[in-house]
């Protein structure tokens, strides 16, 4: 199991590294680590510690849950505690989202403070 979610690791922290538009070199200083380290991680030949994680987490502004989403072994690791967010890809949303302006954020933010009292029409 563990050489599979290093392996799985390595492609969120790849996938997110992107999105952001960011090089290995640039996550890397911003760790404390050589872009040679980011490279293994990426690969998932080397594991990541948990307070490389953490700082990892900060850095590319994710929840640490985000480096286990879709990973087959997740949910047998937390159980039920997983709840209704199983199904939510966030590296899509989070995608999306960071390239939207700030006034299309504050609408989306906005709408979905709103949807609680938002009722189901025809």
């Amino acid at each position: 199991m563990e050489e599979n979610f290093n392996v799985h690791l390595g492609k969120k922290l790849r996938m997110r590294r992107l999105s952001l538009g960011l090089t290995q070199t640039k996550v890397a200083n911003a760790i404390n680590v050589t872009f040679q380290q980011i490279q293994k991680y990426e690969k998932g030949t080397n594991g990541v510690s948990s307070s490389r994680l953490m700082q990892l987490s900060n850095f590319l502004k994710v929840p640490i849950t985000y480096f286990y989403e879709d990973y087959s072994d997740y949910k047998k690791i937390v159980g039920d505690e997983i709840g209704s967010t199983e199904d939510l890809n966030y590296s899509f949303l989070l995608k999306t989202f960071s390239k939207l302006s700030d006034v299309q954020k504050t609408k989306i933010v906005q709408i979905l403070k709103n949807t609680g009292s938002l009722k189901e029409t025809g």
